[in-house]
């Protein structure tokens, strides 16, 4: 809240009046402060007059051709270098704020993200080392509610975020597989049906994640109804339980890691797979990106296009 006793200086455009006040106090002449401030002699006349009667004390007092500053000058004089630097300061942090390299960025993805997320931020890092980065990593609906309370600068979801009050882009594709382990009886099977891989029991994610989701539209899709040995809350813990033999799954490409170790998992030869999917950048209409935000934005879409033709390849 403002404090009364400041309140009469913002109502008649002080900031100008300062302006002019500080080159004729610093000159020693109206004359000479209009030339430097480019304004005509009576504009800035008229200024030194509004200010005096606001402050309510005469400011200046003229000896021969020069103009002297009378104690409350003295003290305005002062006070016009604090108030001065204290504009310059917010000025400079505004433009840290415009500036790439001296930003912050607080990113939040689902759980799949971890496989892509830190590698895209320590990239995005090497080349602005300038910048402060936070990663929070969470399912699909604690990214949804920390969505809706505008916690963080960026999100990212394996699939679309359908509320009219976010703003969706996406980012690159996140193709999804049927793992299984190497020795699985379909291991060497091509074109396998989906009715086939369909009688075969599964592994999910928990209710409410991103990749579930995914997965049971996949089976609506066709009338079917997923047998359901087993559900985790992790795409480790999925991954362990197929090697236990307790079932295939339908994750992420990427949850087999961009440069895997030799494993015994597998992706089987469905039809239909993999199925086209994509990773969606998500913020709140009406969120001012940042400039930090956008560069990050941009400079991921270009580094997962080799991301993900490394993939192709592999």
């Amino acid at each position: 809240m403002l404090q009364p006793t400041i309140r009469r200086y913002l109502k008649h455009g002080t900031l100008p009046q300062l302006r002019v006040f500080e080159a004729s106090a610093r000159l020693g002449s109206f004359t000479r402060a209009a030339e430097e401030l480019h304004i005509a002699q009576p504009t800035a006349t008229a200024q030194i007059k509004k200010l005096t009667e606001t402050i309510g004390l005469p400011l200046f007092e003229q000896v021969g051709r020069r103009v002297y500053l009378t104690d409350a000058g003295e003290c305005l004089y002062a006070g016009c270098h604090d108030v001065f630097r204290a504009l310059a300061n917010v000025a400079e942090t505004l433009n840290s704020l415009r500036a790439v390299d001296s930003g912050h960025l607080r990113l939040a993805v689902c759980s799949t993200g971890k496989y892509f997320a830190p590698r895209m931020l320590g990239a995005f890092v090497q080349r602005h080392p300038g910048v402060e980065v936070a990663l929070e990593i969470h399912n699909r609906q604690t990214l949804i509610d920390r969505l809706a309370r505008n916690e963080d600068d960026l999100y990212v979801f394996t699939s679309p975020v359908e509320r009219e009050d976010v703003v969706i882009q996406a980012l690159m594709p996140n193709p999804l597989v049927v793992f299984a382990r190497d020795d699985h009886p379909l291991a060497n099977a091509q074109q396998i049906s989906f009715e086939r891989i369909a009688e075969e029991y599964f592994v999910m994610r928990e209710a409410g994640s991103g990749t579930r989701l995914l997965a049971t539209n996949v089976f609506d899709l066709h009338g079917r109804t997923p047998k359901i040995r087993l559900e985790l809350s992790t795409d480790e813990a999925i991954k362990e339980a197929i090697r236990a033999g307790l079932g295939v799954s339908i994750m992420s490409r990427f949850t087999y890691g961009l440069e895997p170790e030799p494993t015994n998992l597998i992706c089987l030869d469905v039809d239909g797979f993999p199925l086209k999917n994509y990773w969606y950048f998500a913020y709140p209409v009406g969120k001012h990106l940042s400039a930090t935000a956008r560069a990050f934005m941009d400079f991921t879409r270009v580094e997962t296009k080799a991301l993900c033709h490394r993939l192709d390849e592999g």
